[in-house]
């Protein structure tokens, strides 16, 4: 089992939230800090990984961007979606490979939802967490040694039409929304609490910071 201290920052620029986590996650290869989640919220940006950058695919116009080294293609940032960044070193039983970790935290993801009555799916074919046609959750991390870096976003109650329009991992616009748009009144708050409550999903032992 392992000990997760929770530090939830606010807002901050997503730069320094780029720095913190590649500092936090050499202090946790070299076991000078235990497993971290950061939890916050940023400014709009979207960020650019690499399967977008090699396809040559940019952020629609009007959006501020920034490429990053995580998995996966476009994703947007901005007020109303809530951002996790696991530092963590994932070295437990079931955790053997990205498929089975990034299985984990659909999971994680999934039980929060359905204790504030959401029913979250996976989809087959694509990573994340859906509401029947809809992504609600996208999720995309880089490793060093097995540590984590990077995380996963729920977009909670996101401003109409910002994140929609903006085409993500190769999905169409529109495909990935919020949990407003949808029709559920829920605040950001309201997810974060639920997530802690059921951290047990990936972990056994949590530390409030």
């Amino acid at each position: 089992m392992r000990n997760i201290s929770i530090n939830k920052i606010g807002l901050i620029e997503h730069s320094e939230a780029d720095k913190l986590m590649r500092d936090l996650q050499k202090k946790r290869i070299d076991n000078r800090i235990e497993d971290t989640l950061l939890i916050c919220e940023h400014p709009e940006i979207v960020t650019i990984g690499p399967r977008a950058i090699n396809d040559g695919i940019k952020a629609p116009l009007g959006y501020d961007s920034t490429p990053v080294d995580r998995g996966g293609g476009l994703t947007w940032h901005g007020p109303g979606q809530l951002i996790i960044y696991p530092i963590i070193k994932w070295d437990l039983e079931g955790e053997s490979n990205v498929k089975s970790i990034i299985s984990l935290i659909e999971q994680w993801v999934i039980n929060a939802l359905e204790k504030l009555g959401i029913k979250g799916t996976r989809n087959k074919k694509m990573q994340g967490v859906w509401i029947n046609q809809n992504k609600i959750c996208s999720i995309g991390l880089s490793f060093l040694r097995w540590t984590s870096r990077h995380g996963f976003t729920i977009n909670c109650n996101t401003p109409s039409g910002r994140l929609e329009g903006v085409s993500g991992c190769g999905l169409g616009a529109e495909t990935t929304t919020s949990l407003s748009a949808l029709g559920y009144e829920i605040k950001t708050e309201e997810i974060c609490e639920s997530l802690i409550s059921t951290i047990d999903t990936i972990n056994r032992t949590v530390k409030n910071d």
